[in-house]
């Protein structure tokens, strides 16, 4: 009898471990709050940063329309020739943030390769970086805060 109690519960033990072994659940992150938050620190307003949207949001991102999101954000200056453009989003599949974000390095090799034409503004758009985190994605391009954006972004997955 004790065998039996024995394996018994040395068969749940094991049970048990297993279910630990499942699939990991993916953070829940509220990207306007994260958006939101940079604003405050950095001092964006409405003023500042605008919302890329429409035949703007395709030319600089072709294709992105067509991905199934559940989170989107993009932005950048309303006028200014420093490279400040964030984009923030959680797409509906592994396979849609894939393919989001191979369209947004396309969109920071661009810039970095001429299309920003100023040479500190392709400089600073070589810095961008593109981060996936699950279906979450980011691309950052920021000459002034480049490193604090991407490390505030990876913190919210720790």
């Amino acid at each position: 009898m004790k065998k039996v109690i024995a394996m018994a519960l040395t068969a749940m033990m094991m049970a048990s471990l297993l279910a630990g072994c499942g699939a990991k659940k993916e953070k829940d992150v509220d990207l306007s709050a994260f958006y939101a938050a940079l604003a405050e620190t950095y001092d964006w307003n409405e003023n500042t940063m605008v919302d890329i949207e429409g035949e703007l949001l395709e030319g600089y991102y072709p294709g992105i329309g067509e991905i199934a999101t559940k989170q989107f954000i993009a932005k950048a200056p309303s006028m200014s020739a420093v490279v400040n453009e964030v984009v923030f989003l959680q797409c509906e599949t592994e396979e849609a943030a894939t393919q989001a974000a191979e369209l947004l390095q396309t969109r920071i090799d661009t810039q970095a390769e001429g299309g920003a034409w100023y040479p500190e503004s392709m400089e600073a758009w070589g810095r961008g970086v593109v981060d996936r985190q699950g279906t979450y994605v980011a691309m950052i391009a920021s000459a002034s805060y480049q490193d604090e954006i991407v490390e505030s972004w990876q913190k919210l997955f720790q």
